[in-house]
Order: structure tokens, then sequence, then C-alpha cells
């Protein structure tokens, strides 16, 4: 990564709280330290309580940390949409324009880390890289748009989960994190059947809770 990364570049990193960010995150801030700068955004479609809660589980890591709520800006674009695979373009899309707005803000950010891994690469194309075969598409799969100057790094794009987690636990990262119950980027918008609403979403959350609190 330091071969990869200028000396003096820096690097702006979406982070979920998963596994996957998570482990990438730890991986740069190793090493490039305080040249990683993560931004963590609540899309108004995580479960419940979890924007407070994963930016309590970073605070003991060091990593340089800032959360954004912009869950307005993504259930506006979300409006209306039924079809799944139109809906993880849209909160993709939002995605895109939250980290361009961020990065702006940190001079000298040329970078964009992302947690992809192998499986997002393979759900994302077909095995001759066309997309006749894709299987859902990841927002953070298939580069950025021509406006934005970041260039991408990607230290899991050619690891599995398992792997992942067996890295992260090299690291030390708390079992908390590595193993988190699943959750898909796009958050409860792809579980929610028909459009979305904030109302859906508050019931959703609801669920979701109780389900996982077990």
């Amino acid at each position: 990564l330091k071969t990869e990364i200028g000396e003096q570049d820096k690097v702006i990193l979406g982070l979920s709280g998963g596994v996957d960010s998570t482990v990438a995150a730890e991986l740069l801030n190793r090493a490039i330290g305080d040249r990683l700068h993560c931004i963590f955004v609540d899309n108004g479609l995580l479960r419940k309580d979890e924007f407070e809660q994963v930016l309590e589980d970073y605070n003991d890591m060091g990593l340089n940390v800032k959360g954004i709520r912009a869950g307005d800006k993504f259930l506006a674009e979300l409006a209306g949409l039924s079809d799944p695979e139109k809906k993880r373009k849209a909160i993709g899309k939002v995605f895109v324009d939250v980290f361009d707005e961020a990065s702006k803000e940190v001079e000298g950010a040329n970078w964009l880390g992302q947690g992809t891994i192998y499986p997002d690469v393979i759900e994302s194309f077909s095995a001759t890289g066309g997309p006749s075969a894709t299987i859902k598409s990841h927002h953070n799969v298939g580069g950025l748009p021509d406006y934005m100057t970041l260039k991408v790094v990607e230290p899991l794009r050619s690891i599995f989960k398992d792997e992942v987690r067996r890295v992260g636990k090299a690291l030390g990262i708390k079992q908390r994190i590595l193993g988190r119950h699943p959750f898909p980027g796009p958050g409860l918008g792809i579980r929610i059947l028909g459009d979305v609403t904030a109302e859906k979403v508050r019931i959703l959350q609801e669920v979701d809770a109780i389900f996982i609190g077990g």
C-alpha cells in the first residue's frame, strides 16, 4: 500500500461498521497513519441506533473517523423506487455524491479507499467482464464517475470474507466487529419490499432489533 500511495497522498475511506471496510481501514491506517480520513455515512437505512454504536466501536481503534448524517438525501433519491436493482443504483449514486463532497473538505485527498472483496466483484460482473450475468450490483464496484478525480485503492479486492476475518483477527480488531451480523451495503432499503419510506424504515428497524437481540 505504501508503494501504491504517494508519501504525501491522503486517502478518504467509507466505513460501514462491517468487517470488510473496517479491516481495509485498519490496513490503510497502519500503512499511512493520519493521512487516512474515514467517513461513516448514516444513509437513513441503518439498523436501529447503529450510527451511534458504530462510531463508539471505532473510538478506541485510533482511526480518524467523521460521521455524516445524510438520510434525507438517500430517501429522496429512493422515492418511488420498488425494484431492488434500481434501489441499489440510487443508493450508490448518493454514496458517491456524499463522498465527493466530503473529499473536497480534505485537502490533498486523491485516493478513495474501499473494502471491496472478491465476492463483490464476481456478483457485479460476469466471468468475462460483461453485465449479462450480473447477480447484483455493488456501489463499491465498477469505478467512479468521470467528475470524481479520486483514484481507488482496495486492499481486500482479491480475497474472500473468511480470509478478511482472519486478517482482521491478526490485526487485533475486536470480535464484536469481526462477528457482526451480515448486513447489506444498501441497508434496509433492500430488505423493504416495494417503495422505501421513512415509516417503513422505522418499523423494520424495530423488527430487526428484536430479531438481532434474540
